[in-house]
């Protein structure tokens, strides 16, 4: 065992110890272990958030998407803190509804605003769905930073399988409180390695920041401005838009959401979490040093740029300490979702069909489901080859189908109705599944349109599609059923 390997096991043993230690003394019932009995304060609920958002796709993606693509990636910066700024008014007023009718997932919100336990249910099939490619990258990512970082000495499968294990293990153990002390190691470190890497890595090669844009805009003068078409300006603008209103849907942030002890935790934290977006400058750094200094990575390859370099440069045992972190920000993460998906199958699947269950029992259910859906993540990232950043928009492209139906029923007076809700969500998802499938464009659609309009983000069409669908079958819906009430109504 090299230092390497030594570092990364430390802070593995670290990391397994905290949550374990996390959950002792306390009675692990259902809203204890997916939102940690709504205790949270300002500190946990910013180390959840951040350990949501700022994960493998962090480290690797980051670096990864400015190596292969470049500007475009700048797309995340403006869009995570958009939503942060969006969830000022957004977050309050679900966490006080949630509150009092005492739910526990983005789909109990559901079902409770709707009336409608169907509508649960949909909700709940696609925050799993879309949870999966979230879950793949996180995996994906830890096999690629403990294969690398230990110099090979553990290939990405045994790394993924180990991850797995452990992550499995704590979080039936631990449920939300073990994400949020390991998150504490996790959010201290990679910040200081992240900034660390970011400024020290251009001033090595190339003596600064600007020489290094320099040099990088004489090789390759495209790679510093956004294309003409393609992920053009116009790509950018509707990505962005897309998953700002998909942001907070994500089955795993609401539940993050939901642990608050106070609406005040959000407005506190949407004064913080934009700065920590600034996490991402300096991965952007790593990744444009990278472009010059590890030439030749091809498609998702592009994801090991950052250690690639980093290997090159440093010593075997700061290689282990950057290792140990990037399995943080996949365990941290994983952790996360892992228990939201199994909430939201013992809640809001099996608890409807089986409706005799105790809480106890679902409690029970909820965490014999978490290994499960590792193992079927697990399987994806083994026959899958997609580079990070694209498993993040195909997840978002999905879960924010669930943004409509959400959105109104935070209004004073919704117009949409569960009939609505349900057709808008499902022809939304199906739109997506197509559009993907098929690798259908704005473009392919309508190749008449100006560029502009060709190079917008497709996830607007199901968005859209969605949109007609759930106002225009609230309206039939609603006639229908008014009609039948005056039909059934007797005349005096």
């Amino acid at each position: 065992m090299n230092s390497a390997m030594l570092i990364m096991f430390v802070f593995l043993i670290a990391a397994i110890f905290l949550a374990i230690r996390s959950g002792w003394g306390k009675k692990m019932n259902l809203e204890q272990w997916a939102v940690g009995g709504r205790g949270f304060g300002t500190v946990f609920v910013f180390l959840l958030l951040a350990g949501e958002f700022f994960t493998t796709f962090t480290f690797l993606g980051g670096s990864g998407m400015i190596y292969q693509v470049g500007s475009p990636a700048y797309y995340v910066l403006a869009y995570m803190t958009l939503a942060y700024v969006f969830s000022y008014y957004l977050l309050p007023p679900i966490w006080r509804y949630a509150k009092e009718h005492r739910l526990v997932s983005i789909s109990d919100f559901f079902r409770s605003k709707y009336e409608s336990s169907s509508l649960g249910m949909l909700v709940a099939v696609v925050g799993m769905v879309a949870g999966v490619p979230m879950l793949v990258l996180q995996l994906k990512g830890l096999g690629i930073i403990v294969s690398e970082t230990s110099y090979g000495m553990i290939s990405p499968t045994l790394a993924m399988w180990i991850g797995t294990i452990v992550v499995t293990v704590y979080v039936m153990l631990s449920g939300i409180h073990g994400a949020a002390w390991t998150a504490i190691i996790k959010d201290i470190t990679i910040v200081m390695i992240v900034v660390f890497l970011g400024i020290y890595l251009p001033y090595h090669y190339y003596d600064g920041i600007k020489p290094m844009f320099e040099a990088v805009q004489a090789a390759k003068p495209g790679h510093l401005t956004l294309p003409d078409k393609g992920q053009s300006l116009s790509w950018v603008i509707s990505t962005v838009l897309l998953t700002v209103v998909g942001f907070y849907m994500h089955p795993g942030a609401f539940a993050a959401a939901l642990s608050a002890k106070s609406e005040k935790v959000f407005r506190r934290n949407t004064m913080i979490m934009p700065l920590y977006t600034l996490l991402l400058v300096f991965v952007f750094l790593v990744g444009y040093t990278a472009i010059l200094q590890v030439p030749g990575l091809k498609g998702a390859e592009g994801d090991l740029a950052l250690l690639r370099l980093s290997i090159q440069t440093f010593d075997p045992w700061f290689i282990g300490v950057i290792g140990g972190v990037g399995l943080l920000t996949a365990l941290v993460p994983t952790s996360v979702i892992l228990l939201t998906i199994g909430t939201l199958f013992a809640k809001n699947i099996y608890q409807p069909l089986v409706k005799s269950s105790s809480e106890a029992h679902i409690a029970k259910v909820a965490k014999l489901t978490v290994p499960v859906v590792a193992l079927i993540s697990l399987y994806f990232v083994l026959n899958g080859g997609n580079a990070l950043y694209a498993l993040l928009l195909m997840s978002y492209s999905l879960i924010t189908q669930l943004f409509p139906a959400l959105l109104w029923s935070v209004l004073p007076k919704n117009p949409v109705n569960k009939y609505g809700a349900s057709w808008g969500i499902l022809c939304g998802v199906a739109t997506v599944a197509y559009l993907t499938i098929s690798k259908t464009t704005i473009g392919t659609l309508f190749p008449d349109l100006s560029q502009v309009v060709k190079d917008f983000n497709t996830g607007f069409i199901a968005l859209f599609v969605n949109l007609l669908i759930t106002l225009v079958v609230s309206v039939l819906t609603r006639k229908s059923v008014a009609k039948k009430e005056t039909v059934s109504s007797p005349n005096y």
